[in-house]
Parts: C-alpha cells; sequence; structure tokens
C-alpha cells in the first residue's frame, strides 16, 4: 500500500480507480469550500500546506482491508514528523458494496471492528505512559509506539454534517500534533472557539457533548472517535486492550 501526498494525488491521478479518484475530488473540495468553510481548522491548514498523507483500502469489513490500514498506519507513523505541523493521515475505504440503508450504528459498529482488528496486528507494546484502559483520560489509541486521535465519517451522517462523507473516511493525528493546541495556551483555547464556531455554522445541530480536551478529567477521548448524529455515546468503549485481556 502506498501513502500519497495532496501534490502526488493531483498530479498522478491516472493511478487511481474512479472510486478513489472520486472519494479525494470530494475531500478537497471539503477542505478548500470557502462558502462553508470546514470545521477543522488545522486539517485544512494542513491540506493547504501538503502536510496530510492519504491512503485507499478496501471494504473496512474485510482482513486484507485491516491488514491495508495496519500497513498505511506504521508506514506513516515513521515519516509523520517529516510532514508539517498539521500532520494527519486521511485513509479512504472501499464502500461500493455497502447497502445506502446502512445505518449509522452499523458503521459505528464496523469501525470499532477495524480498529481492534489492526491493534491485534500491531507487533509493538503499548506505550507506557498511556492508560491501556479507554475509561482513564489519559487513554487514546496508539499503534506502533504512537498515539493518535481518530476521526472517523461515513455516507449515513446527516446531521452532522462535519461527519459525513461519501464513502468510509478514518483520519488519524498524531499526539505529538496537540502539544502547543489545547486548554493551556492562548492559541489552543482560540483555535478551540474558531472551530466551536465553524461547527455550529456547519451540522445542523450543536457540537457533540464528548467533544473536549484530551487530558481532562471529564475527557474520555474514544468517545470522540465516532460521532452519532444524536448527542448519544455508547454506555461502554467497545475497544479491548490486550494488556487488559491479559489481566483478566
Amino acid at each position: 500500500m502506498s501513502l500519497f501526498t495532496k501534490t502526488s494525488l493531483e498530479t498522478e491521478n491516472s493511478l487511481l480507480q474512479s472510486w478513489q479518484q472520486s472519494a479525494y475530488d470530494y475531500f478537497a473540495h471539503m477542505m478548500t469550500d470557502r462558502t462553508a468553510p470546514y470545521p477543522c481548522v488545522p486539517g485544512v491548514q494542513g491540506f493547504l500546506q501538503d502536510s496530510l498523507r492519504f491512503g485507499f483500502t478496501g471494504d473496512p469489513r474485510s482482513e486484507q482491508a485491516a491488514e491495508q490500514f495496519a500497513d498505511l498506519l506504521k508506514d506513516y507513523g515513521r515519516i509523520s514528523r517529516e510532514t508539517g505541523p498539521y500532520a494527519s493521515l486521511v485513509v479512504f475505504f472501499d464502500t461500493r458494496s455497502f447497502s445506502s440503508e446502512t445505518t449509522i450504528d452499523h458503521y459505528q459498529s464496523v469501525f470499532w471492528s477495524l480498529i481492534q482488528r489492526i491493534h491485534e496486528l500491531d507487533q509493538a507494546p503499548w506505550p507506557e505512559h498511556v492508560s491501556p484502559n479507554p475509561d482513564d483520560s489519559s487513554w487514546e489509541f496508539c499503534f506502533d509506539g504512537e498515539p493518535y486521535f481518530i476521526f472517523c465519517a461515513t455516507p449515513a451522517h446527516e446531521k452532522r454534517k462535519s461527519r459525513q462523507f461519501p464513502h468510509f473516511l478514518i483520519a488519524l493525528q498524531p499526539r505529538w500534533v496537540f502539544e502547543d493546541i489545547h486548554d493551556g495556551t492562548a492559541y489552543g483555547r482560540k483555535l478551540k472557539s474558531a472551530i466551536r464556531k465553524r461547527l455550529e455554522d456547519y451540522d445542523s445541530r450543536p457540537p457533540h457533548p464528548s467533544l473536549k480536551w484530551y487530558g481532562q478529567n471529564d475527557n474520555l477521548e474514544w468517545e470522540q472517535y465516532f460521532l452519532a448524529d444524536d448527542e448519544n455515546t455508547p454506555p461502554k468503549c467497545p475497544f479491548m486492550n490486550r494488556m487488559n485481556r491479559i489481566q483478566r
């Protein structure tokens, strides 16, 4: 599997399948649409500065897609710090075989199953400074020793337009991206305010109550990875760390 830059996708697009080209074109329009600015300011800046990296995989329900995703993420972790301050990996999944009636709940199940499978493929130990327990405020998903924030968008989202995409999409931001973007810095507070304002304008409902800063005592990172169209959140994190399994 290959990692692509914005430049390579726009100059070597003959290498792409039609669904891949369509997915990238939609993403590019979403990032550059000035009539409806996308809420994630760092994501937009990363796209404009060619700091994002892109990948394509098959059906997210398949074992092959999990293996492809794991390979992409492992390759990305090795070069992410070289890509710029607003780094992210954006992965598009082939959902052409999904029914148009597929629900958000089903996509949510697909998401957590996929995250669990790539965790099982991870050969690196869980970082010692990150709790293995999703109910701890210091927890976040890690792969190959690198902590990531995860964002998922699906074709089934309607009210939360910021989480809507024609294909199943997962974006991952390395934790180091947020070192200067948090509630303890003036820049972080200003950026949070700008993102919240954009979210209110972009979506047809208020920002989800789970959207908080990493490390806050009342924040659970996993709740932000996959947001429902309403304000609901699963009662328990579906992710199970191998370390917790061993302890049990």
